[in-house]
């Protein structure tokens, strides 16, 4: 039987995550030879933890909270067993720190609980039936789970190498904190806007939204461009690392975006001309013709 209280679905998620951080560090301790090989597995072995317990729970959204605990948990023990504590160090992971924190207050808010999964798993199911803890497995929590890592690749070489200081990982840094900054806001005036008014065909066109449909997701976008400059800044031999951040876009770009946005638009009124007026990401008035 599924729990309904939100408070219940909290304690099983945080074992979950718990015994997923254990396992994950012990499959690196094990391995340990390629550190960024030993990383990947690791982190494979906690995502295979968690779609296990998915599926006994019968719930994909399981998965959910594992794109913002999974950095800031990564960095952080690079940085204590690998890295050296140096001020660019440092901020780097408070940066993320701060980022995961950020997202992980947001999930908690809206998450209503384990009798209830994200209406685009529910589709997914819809459309792959039997299939459906494969799908959930590759395309729900492998796939993102290998972009988060690529995304954390710059972080994890810049804590490696020792860090450093310059300009250039100074504004990476304002990268970061000002992504996640961007969707502290965006999160905030929405919440906001959805205690106002209980009506949902209505369009939030106030604050950050006012000139941009997914500030939420510019944010995030911004986050890990922020990471690859840190990393880029003082070790532009590891130029190709900006793959991560390159796949990640293009996953907000091509997939969460569209997926969203075909949503929005069977419920939301007037979003047709809202998609015209407004800018997909740039808040930057449009022009209208």
């Amino acid at each position: 039987m599924k729990p309904t209280s939100r408070l219940q679905s909290y304690l099983i998620i945080t074992l979950c995550y718990v015994l997923a951080a254990i396992i994950g560090i012990w499959v690196f301790n094990l391995l340990r030879t390629d550190y960024w090989l030993s990383l990947l597995i690791a982190d494979l072995a906690a995502t295979f933890f968690i779609w296990m317990t998915s599926l006994i729970l019968n719930n994909a959204s399981v998965y959910d909270p594992y794109w913002s605990v999974q950095p800031p948990i990564i960095l952080a023990l690079v940085l204590l067993f690998l890295g050296k504590p140096e001020i660019g160090s440092i901020l780097l992971v408070l940066s993320i720190v701060f980022w995961g924190t950020r997202l992980s207050i947001n999930w908690m808010i809206t998450f209503p609980g384990l009798h209830q999964q994200d209406w685009r798993y529910d589709q997914l199911k819809q459309q792959s039936g039997r299939f459906f803890p494969l799908v959930n497995l590759f395309g729900i929590q492998v796939m993102p789970t290998l972009i988060v890592y690529a995304c954390l690749l710059p972080g994890f070489y810049y804590l490696k190498l020792g860090g450093g200081m310059n300009i250039g990982v100074g504004i990476g840094l304002l990268f970061i904190l000002g992504g996640a900054l961007l969707e502290l806001t965006a999160d905030y005036q929405m919440q906001s806007f959805r205690k106002q008014t209980q009506d949902r065909t209505q369009l939030m066109r106030t604050g950050v939204w006012r000139h941009s449909r997914h500030p939420n997701y510019l944010g995030e976008i911004t986050v890990w461009w922020g990471v690859y400059l840190v990393l880029l800044s003082i070790h532009p031999e590891y130029w190709y690392l900006g793959l991560g951040a390159l796949a990640n876009t293009c996953l907000f770009l091509f997939i969460s975006i569209p997926l969203a946005e075909k949503r929005l638009a069977t419920y939301k009124t007037g979003y047709a001309s809202y998609r015209r007026e407004t800018r997909m990401l740039l808040p930057i008035p449009k022009k209208h013709k």
